[in-house]
């Protein structure tokens, strides 16, 4: 009964012109507070360039502690003017670091040394905190989320970094307004999980109302609302959570059907969607009370709000209509009538121009938001679903087509013919994969004009380069299967010319380097920072500390491989003894059967598991245990195995 629950709500919601996730703007650059006496700093004058680093306790506090969060931020100017210095692009890490015994003769040495394998992207060998770091979050068809870092490989095999799992089948998700975290809807367990982004776990899961599918974050993050699409009339609606607390704060019955939502640039208002009776529901945020009931057509099945006209457009996927209501008075400014089919609206960053999709005409209608007129009707890829934008682009994925249709921005107007491009992500076409979930399956990096663009009918995402022909690599995904993507972005932000800077939270305590590099002059320097125990200190080393032993990274196949790992906690490494439910789980890439092998205890502290390869690639191999359940950032271990006639 549950799962038919999910397959009918994933369906219908397919057959009425599968909705577009929820864009999420950006996090700005962490602000460094002015009255914070800096807890590290220093500073290296190279070549006409000075480097100013400091590191400023966030939050009032007098020192960096380990568990609290830090302002890291670089300075690099005219050596002579004082100026910022332009068009830069330093790398940054902070790592612990090394005791060696002649500090001014090697700590720099050891430093570049660090630099260069941090490069490198080394299986094993990453620094605490990456300052240029991005990851990308698959969300899977199974309870899971695979985390992968575009810079590391194994082999050119596997990027796979962790995975996150999940109580239930995920379907939608949304990034808090800080990028700290992630919440995921999952209909059939009527909950939203809350993800950390910077640990990759889940740190709750709360109750959302009946059928949780659609989440937003209002833009001044502080709720998260959910569509609750019961078909029990009395229990179709919404529900609001604290995005701070994650607390449910109310669940409030609007109308029947599937639920669209979107806000007035201010919070005050949330609008939702009721697809089945015809309506869109405005919420006064602040008393969290209903205000009225908007008629918007037969079947209203998506909502966008523009920045820039400062009012909703509803888009009606039966009559073919977009009604346009002022987001301040509430009332009913314009009816454009375009065709009937029409299914996500979203608009570009700056709000002026608006994609409505038509699934059933193959295209894409744009709205001028300065006017309210349609501007262009653009002939897309088969099907569209899904629409994403860089800066420069507009991307447009069909449902029924493997390539992905870029519209130039900058080339749309009354009176200009836009300027079209496309390229071919994978070689099927998404709706090959069967059913799909709301998250999108494009996603643009913070940065720079490039997109991830996930292909569920092949399992890879691939990253595309604007100015490129076709995507310059894949990620296969690891024995689950990718329908989403979405970016985390870790790297430091520039405000003024020159400037740069982001907010950590600190892993540890102890001497940590602060690892800087630039190219343009050529500067490898490691800073240095303090960082003391924090409050949390004994708990989090009480949690098992996982290493793999030095083990041949290529064996033969078929035939049998030992895994030897040690497990520590506390402060002194004192040996973990006596775990009997640690299993090692490993499969062969891409997508290989899934195996499992229980490891033994030999002493120590050290346990080992006999691995069966019954066929050469890369493996990949993890370990479970109800000990390492709060263990964070576990390694892997990647294993190659060959043919054992060729090793001969």
């Amino acid at each position: 009964m549950i799962v038919s629950k999910l397959r009918f709500a994933t369906l219908s919601l397919l057959v009425s012109y599968v909705l577009l996730g929820t864009a999420v703007a950006a996090p700005a650059p962490a602000p460094i507070a002015a009255d914070a006496k800096p807890a590290a700093s220093g500073r290296l004058v190279r070549d006409g360039v000075a480097i100013d680093f400091e590191a400023r306790p966030a939050g009032g506090a007098t020192e960096l502690v380990e568990g609290g969060l830090a302002d890291i931020r670089f300075r690099i100017t005219d050596a002579n003017t004082g100026k910022g210095v332009p068009g830069l692009a330093p790398g940054a890490w902070l790592d612990l670091a090394q005791v060696i015994s002649n500090p001014k003769a090697n700590e720099q040495k050891e430093c570049k040394d660090k630099i260069a394998l941090y490069l490198k992207g080394v299986v094993g060998v990453r620094p605490m905190v990456d300052l240029n770091s991005y990851y990308l979050m698959v969300l899977n068809k199974d309870p899971s989320i695979s985390v992968i870092d575009p810079l590391t490989s194994v082999g050119g095999v596997t990027s796979t970094l962790t995975r996150i799992m999940l109580k239930s089948q995920p379907m939608d998700w949304a990034k808090s307004t800080d990028g700290k975290y992630l919440f995921v809807s999952m209909p059939l367990a009527d909950r939203v999980s809350v993800v950390d982004a910077a640990s990759f776990r889940v740190v709750k899961d709360v109750d959302a109302g009946d059928e949780p599918v659609r989440v937003a974050v209002q833009p001044d993050g502080r709720y998260l609302w959910v569509g609750n699409n019961s078909r029990d009339p009395g229990k179709s609606g919404v529900t609001v959570i604290d995005a701070h607390t994650f607390k449910p704060v109310k669940t409030v019955q609007t109308g029947k059907g599937h639920h669209e939502i979107a806000f007035s640039d201010d919070s005050r208002h949330a609008f939702v969607s009721n697809r089945d009776a015809g309506t869109v529901t405005v919420f006064d945020v602040a008393s969290m009370q209903k205000v009225k009931d908007l008629p918007t057509g037969p079947r209203p099945i998506s909502v966008a709000q523009s920045s820039l006209s400062k009012a909703l457009y509803v888009a009606d996927g039966q009559a073919g209509t977009i009604t346009v209501i002022d987001a301040r008075t509430l009332a009913t400014r314009k009816l454009i009538q375009a065709k009937p089919g029409l299914g996500p609206v979203r608009f570009t960053a700056d709000g002026r121009y608006a994609f409505a999709l038509n699934t059933m005409e193959n295209v894409a209608t744009v709205l001028d938001a300065g006017s309210d007129e349609v501007a262009h009707e653009i002939t897309v890829a088969a099907e569209p679903y899904q629409v994403t934008f860089t800066s420069g682009y507009a991307y447009v994925r069909g449902l029924a087509s493997e390539r992905v249709t870029m519209v130039k921005l900058d080339s749309l107007g009354k009176g200009h013919e836009p300027v079209l491009q496309s390229f071919a992500a994978g070689g099927e076409a998404p709706r090959l994969a069967g059913d799909l979930p709301l998250a999108a399956s494009l996603a643009a990096r913070n940065d720079e004009g490039s997109v991830f663009v996930v292909n569920p009918a092949n399992n890879t995402t691939y990253f595309y380069m604007e100015g490129m022909n076709a995507p310059m690599t894949g990620y296969l995904n690891r024995g689950h299967t990718a329908r989403a993507v979405t970016v985390v972005d870790r790297a430091m932000k520039q405000g003024e010319a020159g400037v740069f800077s982001t907010q950590v939270t600190l892993p540890a305590s102890g001497k940590f380097d602060v690892a800087f590099m630039l190219d343009r002059p050529q500067v490898l320097h490691c800073f240095s920072a303090e960082v003391k125990p924090g409050a949390v200190s004994d708990a989090k080393l009480a949690v098992p500390r996982l290493e793999f032993l030095p083990a041949p990274v290529t064996v033969q196949a078929p035939g049998k491989a030992t895994v030897r790992f040690r497990l520590v906690a506390g402060r002194k490494d004192t040996p973990r003894t006596g775990l009997t439910d640690l299993m090692v789980n490993y499969f062969v890439a891409p997508a290989g059967t899934r195996q499992s092998a229980a490891a033994r205890e030999v002493g120590d502290g050290v346990y080992e598991a006999s691995l069966q390869l019954a066929e050469t690639g890369a493996y990949y191999v993890h370990v479970e245990s109800a000990a390492l359940q709060d263990a964070q950032n576990k390694p892997y271990l990647t294993l190659r195995a060959v043919s054992a006639v060729a090793g001969k």
